[in-house]
């Protein structure tokens, strides 16, 4: 036992620091891309372009929902379809920034934007409708955020915490939007009950 505890102190924590300092003075022009850095940039280009491109989709969606939103209990859903709609650009901005971090190129362009996107764009008639396909397209981003963050790993940290912090809310959307759909159902209820004479 007094072996293997003593073995962990003989382990240094950093390589050689001069090394360090010439392997980051060698590539200077990668910017955050240092030889460290253990994943696939390509494959975690396209994942972060399609994630780019789910949230795109999203605010496109909630915004259209926040002006067609009709009805007794609308302006209360609408301000929570503006309130997503800023929070998805929030984390599309996130993504294009970490993209342009791995020296790639975030992908704007509308054309393909649904076939880059894991989420899809309907539009729903009714406020119940489009409460369920936010709701929808939340589940669809937190199953496909959730697989991205495995495949990330440990291989770049950085890209899997910024997909964590995007997944937490896509769930508190999620919850959000689930509760609202029980409020309405809840409000037709009593809607529908015959007034006592």
């Amino acid at each position: 036992m007094k072996e293997d505890a003593g073995k962990g102190k003989d382990k240094k924590f950093l390589t050689d620091i001069s090394e360090i300092r010439r392997r980051a003075r060698q590539h200077i022009e990668d910017g955050a891309v240092t030889d460290s850095y253990r994943g696939d940039r390509k494959t975690v280009l396209r994942v972060l372009n399609e994630a780019l491109a789910t949230e795109i989709v999203c605010v496109l969606r909630y915004k259209r929902h926040h002006f067609m939103a009709k009805g007794i209990h609308s302006q209360a859903v609408a301000e929570e379809f503006l309130e997503h709609a800023a929070e998805e650009q929030e984390h599309a901005d996130m993504i294009a920034e970490r993209i342009t971090q791995l020296d790639g190129e975030p992908n704007f362009n509308p054309e393909g934007l649904l076939t880059r996107s894991h989420s899809e764009y309907v539009e729903g008639e009714s406020l119940v409708e489009m409460i369920k396909e936010d709701l929808v397209a939340e589940r669809i981003a937190i199953e496909s955020y959730s697989e991205i963050i495995r495949y990330l790993a440990d291989n770049d940290p950085t890209s899997r915490r910024l997909m964590e912090e995007i997944l937490a809310k896509e769930e508190e959307h999620a919850e959000d939007m689930k509760t609202l759909l029980e409020a309405i159902a809840k409000e037709e209820k009593l809607e529908e009950r015959p007034k006592a004479s």
